[in-house]
């Protein structure tokens, strides 16, 4: 039987770091192959240039997740692509689009509700936010421990038949003064919808996924695809969800895709009907 397909609006994922070693290529590589969307935005960190130049690491999935993500826009996806810090040589780059892919700074998204979101990566909060704090709150070098335990603990679970568990992510969890530095840049990303007098902003780069009304505006945040594997997506009706989308999820996403269709068909059966 082949496999129900995710019918979306629009998808926004962030923070993928191909070419990195903590890339999850093969969660997201399923989910691209599995999705049908009218638009998708890859807000910032798609290439970890920045990782590539300490050690070059191009495996055949980081390659078929750019390959795929092309053959998308061939096929009328219509993909905008906004550089964060990690690739941020793409914001120079001279040529507004890139084989069908159309590289902006920033957008505003209005979603079929007539919301209207600022999308940004949100390195621009940084200098705010003391965003550097990430690191040292930890320290780099126990960072990049955590992230090789991490690689490790996803390859030993694997290797037994357990689902992905990011440790990374409940090692920050644990760390007090990481929700701090959360609330800071939430708070300076929702100012920066309101100074525009938008509905809300959806951002990336902190790897911290969620969907918060804040202050009468709209946070939201894509996540990653180093730790928590998570995308946004727009579904027809105009709201917004969070997925997670690692080996467990891609089971269940097959399951969740063939019930939500089902629902969208049945309310525009609905609407037709009235």
């Amino acid at each position: 039987m082949p496999q129900a397909r995710l019918n979306a609006r629009t998808l926004f994922i962030s923070d993928v770091h191909l070419g990195s070693k903590d890339c999850k290529a093969e969660f997201l590589l399923h989910l691209l192959k599995r999705i049908d969307v009218e638009r998708l935005y890859l807000v910032g960190d798609i290439v970890d240039f920045w990782a590539m130049k300490k050690q070059m690491f191009w495996p055949a999935e980081h390659h078929q997740v750019l390959q795929q993500l092309l053959k998308m826009a061939k096929q009328g996806v219509e993909v905008i692509y906004i550089p964060g810090n990690h690739d941020e040589v793409m914001r120079k780059y001279r040529h507004p689009d890139v084989a069908s892919i159309r590289i902006q700074k920033q957008a505003i998204h209005t979603t079929a509700k007539n919301l209207r979101l600022l999308v940004m990566h949100g390195d621009a909060f940084d200098a705010e936010t003391c965003h550097s704090q990430w690191l040292s709150l930890i320290g780099d070098h126990l960072y990049d421990a955590v992230m090789f335990l991490n690689r490790q603990t996803h390859k030993l679970r694997k290797k037994f038949g357990h689902n992905y568990w990011s440790l990374a992510a409940y090692v920050k969890s644990q760390v007090g003064k990481v929700e701090q530095v959360i609330g800071h840049y939430r708070a300076a990303a929702v100012r920066e919808a309101t100074k525009r007098k938008l509905d809300g902003i959806i951002c990336g780069h902190i790897h911290r996924p969620e969907i918060t009304p804040t202050d009468g505006k709209l946070y939201v945040n894509t996540g990653d695809w180093v730790e928590n594997c998570t995308a946004i997506l727009e579904s027809a009706d105009g709201e917004l969800h969070l997925l997670r989308y690692t080996d467990a999820a891609m089971t269940k996403a097959t399951k969740e895709a063939r019930a939500l269709n089902h629902s969208l068909e049945s309310n525009n059966e609905q609407q037709h009907a009235t």
